[in-house]
């Protein structure tokens, strides 16, 4: 898998990070920053849970 972050669609919610901490951050604007483009294990798990709750569809998964 690999995270995708649209941030010119990012609104800042934080959602991502407080679902998964190790694979996104924010940026001093509140702007989604991927940390993990490719998680595995738990932080892939959380990344999906992460995708699945952003408000602005700015977050994707590219299965490789």
């Amino acid at each position: 898998m690999k995270i995708r972050a649209d941030r010119d669609v990012c609104i800042g919610a934080g959602n991502c990070v407080l679902a998964a901490e190790n694979v996104f951050d924010q940026d001093d604007d509140a702007i989604v920053v991927v940390l993990q483009e490719t998680p595995e294990g738990a932080d892939a798990e959380a990344a999906r849970n992460a995708v699945g709750s952003c408000p602005s569809g700015a977050l994707s998964i590219e299965e490789t």
